[in-house]
């Protein structure tokens, strides 16, 4: 093979490794930087301190919007909540676990539920 063919074979190859990882790392720096907008915001605006928040997942959802976090409370392992970190952090809905059902909590008992927020 002459040199220009393999000079070609490789900017070939590294142009279609990047068409390929392109979608891949746009995903996953989305949900880094939702998860960090959602801590920033529990953290600095909420009063929350870190030992307080049990995780923080960045989610890439199927439904709009495409990206969201998660988030598990200390005082709450039984509810997930959910939270939107578009233009602004706002708490949009939240989950309560099958054991949480069977335990018979209720969105009277949520701590840290902010209804209309």
């Amino acid at each position: 093979m002459s040199k220009k063919k393999k000079i070609f074979a490789i900017i070939l190859c590294v142009f279609v490794l990047g068409l390929v990882l392109t979608p891949f790392l746009y995903v996953q720096v989305n949900k880094a930087t939702y998860k960090d907008r959602v801590i920033d915001y529990l953290t600095e605006e909420k009063g929350y301190e870190k030992d307080e928040i049990q995780s923080v997942k960045g989610v890439w959802g199927v439904k709009l919007p495409p990206f969201f976090a998660t988030v598990v409370f200390e005082n709450e392992p039984y509810i997930e909540y959910t939270y939107f970190a578009h233009n602004e952090v706002i708490q949009f809905d939240y989950v309560i676990t099958e054991e949480g059902k069977q335990k018979g909590i209720t969105e009277n008992d949520l701590i840290n539920y902010e209804p209309g927020v």
